[in-house]
């Protein structure tokens, strides 16, 4: 169903001073029309979460010789995206979409997910397939080859179908946090905000902590406030596994 954007009345800004017509793109004004359409027909629910990422900082510093032999720039991204294929298995009813008439869900038994990518015609979202079957060095690779193909246009229709999920990442620009809108008819999306080193208490103690900021943007027709504080959770627990308690001697 197309939802036509709301009407604007003309007015003549001139009235007040200089002023600049400045034609949007086509790849502009249809980000605009299917967000507009999403706020309009999705009913929106946002959880926020934090996680430690003292584990995968550790992960990261291990791949790090790999990935500069690779070329590739290992950041936060593809763990994050892994552990969201890990929740979207744990949670079905997050791996799926309503279909024309909203009384059926479609569930895919596929994990496709897309990735927000900052371009010069505009935000475009490129899809690594079957993420659930690759290893964060992996994805960084799909990234990083998507990404370039993003920033030179040269993607195909074809990148950027078939998601299951999409996760958007402002950590590079900064910001404490953010509620993205849902890629329809994708029933959920992840805002990824700025790390930032914080001040814990762990087992009394006060102790330095680089923390990453998460938003969880769920389509509340689908899901119920309880599930998705789940599969954030399952989210947060796969980027920081519980510490296991030490072995008998």
């Amino acid at each position: 169903m197309h939802i036509a954007p709301p009407k604007v009345r003309d007015y003549d800004y001139a009235l007040f001073g200089d002023v600049e017509h400045v034609p949007l793109t086509r790849v502009r004004q249809v980000v605009g029309e299917r967000v507009t359409a999403s706020w309009m027909t999705v009913p929106h629910v946002a959880q926020f979460d934090e996680v430690d990422l003292g584990a995968v900082e550790a992960e990261r510093e291990r791949l790090r010789p790999e990935a500069a032999a690779a070329g590739v720039s290992l950041s936060v991204l593809p763990f994050v995206m892994k552990a969201c294929a890990h929740a979207l298995h744990a949670f079905p009813d997050f791996n799926a979409s309503l279909d024309a008439s909203g009384s059926t869900l479609i569930r895919k038994k596929y994990c496709h997910i897309a990735f927000a990518a900052d371009t010069p015609i505009g935000l475009l979202a490129p899809v690594i397939r079957n993420v659930d079957t690759l290893s964060p060095m992996q994805i960084a690779i799909e990234i990083d080859s998507l990404a370039k193909r993003a920033r030179s246009c040269t993607l195909s229709p074809a990148d950027m179908e078939g998601a299951c999920f999409t996760v958007s990442n402002l950590g590079a620009l900064g910001g404490t946090g953010f509620i993205p809108i849902i890629n329809a008819p994708e029933v959920g999306i992840l805002g990824v905000a700025r790390a930032a080193r914080r001040v814990v208490e762990e087992d009394g103690k006060f102790v330095s902590r680089t923390v990453l900021p998460l938003s969880l943007v769920y389509d509340h027709r689908v899901i119920d406030g309880a599930v998705g504080g789940r599969f954030l959770a399952a989210v947060r627990e796969h980027l920081c596994p519980p510490a296991q308690p030490p072995k008998p001697a």
